[in-house]
């Protein structure tokens, strides 16, 4: 999509949707009354949502889309935080590599997330840590396909995504009962991903479109922008396009800005504080901040395994501008986080997973 540097966009100011004059943010428990209207090189606009589009009618089309509700899912309520746990079948992922590359371990510790709490699990047999090697579609599809099929037989109720840039992959998972294809290049790096990306669609299914630039290997030789926020936007804007083009309808896509792939500390940090701009493509927003490196840096924490409570803070941070799905490693220490965060802020009292003893507080989360 062609552009002008004068293009106007509009990121809604999360606030208590209670507020008198609150618009609803993306059918999360915020909302928002006052948008920024933001220009390349110029300094953010604030105005009342009502007179933002009055002024700039250009922008009024993402002020609705963000004002809309989302569609759930398979398994999926995005009213309501929501977890996606964490599989990598792989050797050599950043964090968690070679500890769940059996079929049997992969499936124990699937199984013990979803108990935990998570709504989805993502299971990946590819690392796409910077600098990691590509791994064959075949080999891929060796490791995660036992996998997807040991969850099911073992009566595993909650949605299986996989992970994976591959389209034979992908679509082998998705005969195998996956019903998520969350692809890191946003359909880019296999022709036939489009195809198979309207399969999931078509079987009711979703498609997810995560922002990165190059592969794991050149990815971070590209982390220039001459507005991240901005620039990240339209690409998955573009990409949104795309699959809506190759079949995939608007609610059934969800958009990943891609935290860590082609960004550095700085971008992170400016891609969580602005999501809520995100709410203008309309669609739900997944952010994938655990234990990455960025965390690590400013949290003085060298092992991925120690940046847990790191990776909750910046989780935390995503909610508070409307996030719907947050993908972590760390399951029961997220929930319990999440659970907190509800009960300060009053939000809607709907638990993650079930909960025996529920019953006996006086005040569910």
């Amino acid at each position: 999509m062609e552009r002008t540097a004068t293009e106007r966009y509009a990121r809604p100011l999360p606030c208590p949707v209670d507020l008198p004059g609150a618009w609803p943010l993306a059918g999360t428990a915020l909302g928002f009354r006052e948008v920024a209207v933001l220009t390349r090189g110029a300094p953010p606009e604030y105005l009342p949502a009502e007179a933002a589009m009055a002024v700039y009618p250009e922008i009024a089309g993402a002020i609705g889309l963000a004002a809309g509700p989302r569609a759930d899912l398979p398994g999926l309520a995005f009213g309501r935080p929501t977890v996606m746990g964490v599989v990598n079948v792989t050797p050599d992922s950043f964090s968690d590599g070679g500890l769940f590359d059996t079929p049997v371990s992969a499936v124990e510790h699937a199984l013990a997330l979803a108990d935990a709490g998570a709504s989805v699990l993502d299971i990946g047999g590819e690392s796409t840590r910077p600098g990691a090697e590509p791994v064959p579609p075949e080999a891929e599809a060796a490791r995660v396909l036992p996998v997807i099929e040991g969850l099911l037989a073992a009566g595993c109720t909650v949605p299986v995504s996989i992970d994976t840039r591959n389209a034979a992959t992908a679509e082998a998972a998705r005969l195998a009962g996956a019903q998520i294809f969350n692809d890191v290049s946003a359909l880019t790096h296999d022709p036939a991903s489009g195809a198979v990306a309207a399969r999931y669609a078509a079987d009711g299914g979703a498609v997810c479109l995560m922002h990165a630039r190059g592969d794991p290997r050149s990815m971070q030789r590209q982390a220039q922008y001459e507005d991240v926020l901005l620039d990240v936007y339209d690409a998955l804007e573009d990409r949104l396009s795309a699959a809506m083009a190759a079949g995939v309808p608007r609610a059934q896509v969800l958009l990943d800005p891609g935290i860590g792939f082609a960004k550095d500390l700085e971008q992170n940090l400016a891609l969580i504080r602005g999501l809520s701009l995100f709410h203008g493509l309309g669609a739900p927003i997944l952010l994938g901040v655990s234990r990455k490196r960025f965390i690590g840096t400013i949290g003085g924490a060298e092992r991925p395994a120690d940046r847990m409570p790191g990776s909750i803070a910046a989780g935390l941070g995503g909610l508070a501008q409307g996030a719907h799905l947050l993908r972590v490693h760390d399951v029961v220490e997220t929930v319990q986080a999440i659970r907190i965060w509800q009960a300060l802020g009053e939000a809607p009292s709907i638990p993650l997973s079930p909960d025996p003893d529920e019953a006996a507080r006086k005040t569910p989360l």
